[in-house]
């Protein structure tokens, strides 16, 4: 296994990290800022070469997968308790799991493909997450009050969450079964006169970028109400963008990801094609052919926020993407906290319908 390639500051030896602000590498402890070009010959020469996107036959069984690849860079380590296998530079030694909150080892030796073609850097740091996740909280009422708590918030961590891209050509033909109505009044009765029509559409679609979470630690629904990622910002792979940070690898594997592919790309086409039928009251899409084409998937690193927590029992996940600040994730419901709150809600309805009541038996 090849050594992993140390970000140190040159300034006073101490451990880079990405800064989401400024896109450079930043010193925590000198406030030393560097250009991440200053380390590219490094980077390079130690990898001995970059990634390239796969062309894939979408239609076919015979699907190519990416060689086998050490990284230079990356060292992996292993959650003793989910099994989740994560990476980032060597000098983390232990850490704590973004997605169970368990210790997590290092693991000597890894396998799989674990450089990505290409990743959409961290644009807001962990104080924006913070604020965001407080937002998140505000009005909740009933909610409990551990996930109030200062200590709560610091465990948000910033994750590379690993996705396969797909980009493809579409030629559809989709016939409908859909209806117009006139309406009008006679007299005293509503008229509906209905009109059933057969129709068809045919077109080319071309897709880039289509997501398709590649890690089962993360809810695959979850990183896609994250989206759209802006991904004009993505940039080559560089080992520098994960200092500070964590990465997953992906444990869902190409060929296993096609068919979400394929079906965010179907509904797509569809709701694209059915956007032609404005002027009908009503349409089915009865059949639908697709044909597609130039297929090829990359395998990328998107940024996000992580916040796993548990109570009583059950896990809460809270997400916010990492460069638009789009933030996600379901909030429990205290009961013992409702049960006050209606207890007082329904006490101060009674005290103000006594003192209305009293009011008026004197007035009247």
């Amino acid at each position: 296994m090849s050594t992993l390639l140390d970000y140190k500051c040159p300034a006073c030896g101490g451990r880079l990290e990405f800064d989401a602000g400024s896109g450079k590498l930043k010193c925590p402890f000198c406030d030393s800022v560097y250009d991440l070009s200053a380390f590219e010959n490094r980077e390079e020469a130690a990898l001995g070469g970059t990634g390239s996107p796969v062309d894939i036959p979408w239609d076919t069984s015979g699907i190519k997968s990416f060689g086998e690849e050490e990284s230079a860079l990356l060292s992996a380590y292993v959650c003793q308790s989910c099994g989740g296998e994560i990476i980032t530079d060597k000098t983390t030694g232990a850490t704590a799991c973004p997605f169970c909150d368990s210790p997590v080892v290092v693991s000597k030796a890894f396998e799989g493909d674990l450089r990505p073609d290409i990743v959409i850097p961290f644009r807001l740091d962990k104080q924006a997450a913070k604020e965001a996740f407080s937002k998140h909280l505000q009005g909740k009422k009933l909610l409990p009050r551990v996930f109030k708590t200062q200590n709560h918030m610091d465990e948000i961590k910033g994750v590379y969450v690993p996705f396969w891209l797909f980009d493809c050509d579409v030629k559809a033909d989709i016939t409908y079964r859909a209806t117009k109505e006139k309406k009008w009044k006679e007299g005293d009765f509503d008229c509906v006169d209905t009109s059933y029509f057969d129709l068809q559409r045919q077109g080319g679609v071309s897709f880039e970028n289509v997501p398709v979470n590649g890690s089962t630690k993360v809810s695959g629904e979850l990183m896609e109400s994250l989206e759209p990622y802006d991904m004009s910002q993505e940039s080559p792979f560089r080992s520098a963008y994960l200092a500070g940070y964590m990465a997953d690898r992906y444990d869902v594997s190409l060929e296993s990801s096609l068919p979400r592919a394929s079906a965010r790309v179907k509904r797509s086409t569809e709701d694209i094609f059915a956007s032609s039928l404005e002027d009908f009251a009503a349409k089915e899409a009865t059949n639908t052919k697709l044909d597609v084409t130039n297929a090829r998937a990359r395998y990328a690193l998107l940024p996000v926020w992580l916040l796993n927590t548990t109570w009583r029992g059950n896990r809460y996940t809270f997400a916010m993407n990492g460069q638009t600040g789009k933030f996600v994730g379901d909030l429990p419901e205290d009961k013992a906290i409702a049960a006050k709150w209606f207890w007082g809600l329904g006490l101060g309805l009674a005290t103000v319908f006594y003192v209305v009541s009293q009011i008026a038996y004197y007035l009247f």
